[in-house]
Parts: structure tokens; sequence; C-alpha cells
């Protein structure tokens, strides 16, 4: 697999040493783009797995979603869709999940 791994540029990274972020994303996605772009404002650590070059990991996303939908976020094994078709990225939400106070747009 072929894994992209993100370390936010500014010196507060938020990082737990349990916690692991992995995200489902692919180039052409905006979606992905907001989700990636939301996650290294706030300094959340990341591993990018990019369905289009990295082999299985779309059917891996079928396999746990159900249909083929990017971004997903798997956060220590658990599989969350951060973003509502229509909605967009769900900026509360994530930064509630992922302990980021004052997420919103």
């Amino acid at each position: 697999m072929q894994f992209f791994d993100r370390q936010p540029r500014h010196a507060s990274v938020r990082y737990h040493p349990y916690m692991q972020l992995l995200v489902y994303t692919a180039p052409w996605c905006r979606d992905c783009r907001e989700a990636k772009r939301f996650l290294d404002e706030h300094g959340i650590a990341y591993t990018a797995i990019d369905i289009e070059t990295t082999p299985s990991a779309a059917q891996e996303v079928m396999k746990n979603v159900g249909k083929m939908a990017i971004p997903q976020f798997v956060l220590n094994g658990k599989w969350v869709q951060p973003y509502k078709p229509g909605r967009g990225f769900l900026y509360k939400e994530m930064g509630a999940l992922l302990g980021v106070s004052g997420a919103s747009r």
C-alpha cells in the first residue's frame, strides 16, 4: 500500500500516542482536500491513503462503508465519514471528535 504521512507544519501538533488517523482520499476529491486542510490547520497528524494509487484501497472503502464515498477517516480502527453530501465537511462534529476547540466554518 502507498501511504503518505502528513505531519502538520506548525509547532502545536495535536498528537496522542494512542491515536492513529488514516484518511482515504483522492486528488480530484474537493471534500478530501477540505478534510486534509482542516487537519493541517489544526495540527492533527494523519496518514493519507490515495485510493487511485494504493492497491485495494478503494475496495477497503467499499468493504467498510458499503459505497465509494471519500473522504473517509479511520480513527483508531473506527470508520467515520467526515462530510455529509450537500452539506460538505462537518467542521463542528470532526472538531469535537478530534479534540479541536472552536472548529467551525
